[in-house]
């Protein structure tokens, strides 16, 4: 064997980076994507139980609160443990919780196994996360495009997740729904396995200080500041992408089949790809600060035009709402890693991701019950009110960020 032909020790580590990122981002799609199963196959199950929608959308809140409050150890867990395996349990834990689901036979069996892949869908963000920031070896305004393909690969099992969900329980039965996702999950989790290191003797050598160091009482300031945020953001998220395929439903003619209903929602959910490859190249340009003011603005914007629409029209305002709250959430994670280091990344983005998904059990709730004494204009009232509130509290976090950044600037040395 010749010299040239034997992979040099850069080009390896190249190859497994790049491996690492893949999983990563298809991890990504395949976490959303079993979140939002049930929420569309629910609406044929008002046949199959006999039970209402209010009734039987509220069977999931154990989901959305164990996706929430189970981040909290897994980024723990990671940061102490393995990275690594943290994301290997991820994808054969909610495989095997979707076959479960699957073969449930009752209501109570179905809401057992829909809390284990709330557990389970649980380890990603964290664990994810801090992942993708380490791997990708991005600095500065470059690491909008990484976050940003990576979110596109959120929102795009996101948008499939209704259109595939619909058209196999149409075409086949609403546990095939399960079934064939659950196949996917366990094949991708063997191959991670196989094909990535083990990690554990990373944890030790991670930085400990961030790119800009904050004293205890700006940090304390900083993140509670993200806390409202990150709570803002999860109930404009969950209800609109929860409730979406109810809307569709309710909306649009009666006419429409499952297989429509889910097909319409996932062109809707598809503005969220758009707007995160756009805001992903725009983070270059701008800074993140006025992007992050922008975007929430447009999203309490097309939340209160949603209100006063219907048909298309409606759809229209929530596909511009939808394509701001997730472009936002990629100018968060920017700004949030340039005070947070590496050491604890997986678990202060445990902190985040636990209000942000914690507040989609508060949606189901606030769905159930608001659509059930007022119907989706109520639910969208609602939803335009929380949305005023984050642009509020976003004005608040970007004004403490500028002051944060100044300070920082007159303290480093001229060049």
């Amino acid at each position: 064997m010749t010299p040239t032909s034997t992979p040099t020790a850069a080009q390896v580590t190249e190859t497994a980076r790049r491996r690492e990122i893949f999983f990563l981002n298809l991890g990504h799609a395949l976490d959303h994507f079993v979140l939002l199963i049930y929420p569309t196959v629910v609406i044929g199950l008002e046949l199959v139980y006999k039970r209402p929608y209010s009734e039987l959308i509220a069977l999931s809140s154990t989901t959305f609160i164990a996706f929430g409050l189970f981040a909290l150890p897994a980024g723990w867990l990671a940061d102490r443990w393995s990275r690594r395996n943290m994301m290997a349990a991820f994808f054969l834990g909610c495989g095997v919780s979707l076959v479960a689901i699957a073969l449930s036979p009752n209501l109570v069996m179905l809401t057992i196994a829909m809390l284990m892949l709330g557990i389970f869908a649980a380890i990603y963000h964290p664990v994810g996360m801090a992942m993708l920031i380490e791997a990708s070896s991005a600095k500065g305004r470059s690491m909008g495009r990484t976050l940003a393909f990576n979110g596109v690969c959120g929102n795009l099992g996101v948008s499939l997740a209704a259109g595939i969900s619909g058209a196999l329980a149409y075409w086949v039965d609403w546990r095939a729904a399960f079934l064939l996702p659950a196949l996917v999950l366990v094949a991708s989790g063997v191959a991670y396995v196989w094909l990535t290191p083990d990690d554990r003797h990373h944890a030790s050598k991670r930085v400990s200080t961030a790119a800009v160091p904050l004293s205890p009482k700006v940090m304390a300031v900083l993140f509670g500041l993200f806390i409202c945020a990150a709570l803002g953001t999860g109930l404009v998220f969950n209800i609109l992408t929860i409730a979406l395929p109810k809307i569709v439903d309710e909306g649009m003619s009666k006419d429409y089949s499952l297989v429509w209903v889910g097909g319409i929602a996932t062109i809707v959910l598809l503005c969220g790809a758009l707007a995160q490859v756009t805001i992903g190249r725009l983070v270059e340009i701008f800074s993140a600060t006025t992007l992050f003011v922008i975007v929430n603005g447009i999203g309490f914007v097309g939340s209160l035009w949603a209100i006063y629409t219907t048909g298309f029209h409606q759809l229209a305002a929530l596909g511009v709402a939808i394509a701001a709250i997730y472009a936002q959430v990629t100018v968060n994670d920017m700004i949030l890693a340039r005070y947070t280091a590496d050491a604890w990344r997986g678990r202060v983005y445990a902190v985040r991701f636990f209000l942000l998904f914690i507040s989609a059990g508060l949606s189901i709730a606030a769905i159930s019950l608001l659509h059930n004494a007022g119907g989706f204009s109520m639910v969208l009232g609602t939803n335009a009110a929380v949305a005023l509130g984050l642009f509020l509290s976003t004005l608040v976090l970007v004004a403490v960020v500028a002051r944060i950044e100044t300070r920082h600037a007159a303290t480093q040395p001229a060049e």
